[in-house]
């Protein structure tokens, strides 16, 4: 089985910082892309960044300059550093890994539960 575990939500004033971490364990032979999404109360889902196994990155133009995306390959991590908060960064931000398990041939997106962001102004 598979997992996506995440940590380090919390609640913080606006201008603060927070690092949420992922981690993705269990019968997993390799993961493509990483990244993270959030969403808000009454708002869909959206992507917030995304980082491939190469490094490379993308950002939600709301976030630009703000948060920053990395990954650790050998521990299977990928980590969202997010500064200068603002209120309307509140929401509940989900881990996503594009990955291919032990028990397959192909490559499937698995999630983590969420962590709760909360930007007080």
């Amino acid at each position: 089985q598979v997992q996506l575990v995440e940590s380090g939500g919390g609640l913080v004033q606006s201008g603060g910082s927070l690092r949420l971490s992922c981690a993705a364990s269990g019968s997993i032979v390799s993961i493509n892309a990483m990244g993270w999404y959030r969403r808000a109360p009454g708002k869909e889902r959206e992507l917030v960044a995304v980082i491939t196994s190469g490094g490379s990155t993308n950002y939600a133009d709301s976030v630009k300059g703000r948060f920053t995306i990395s990954r650790d390959n050998a521990k299977n991590t990928v980590y969202l550093q997010m500064n200068s908060l603002k209120p309307e960064d509140t929401a509940v931000y989900y881990c996503n890994a594009n990955l291919r398990p032990s028990y397959g041939i192909n490559y499937y997106p698995y999630w983590g539960q969420g962590t709760q962001v909360t930007v007080s102004s």
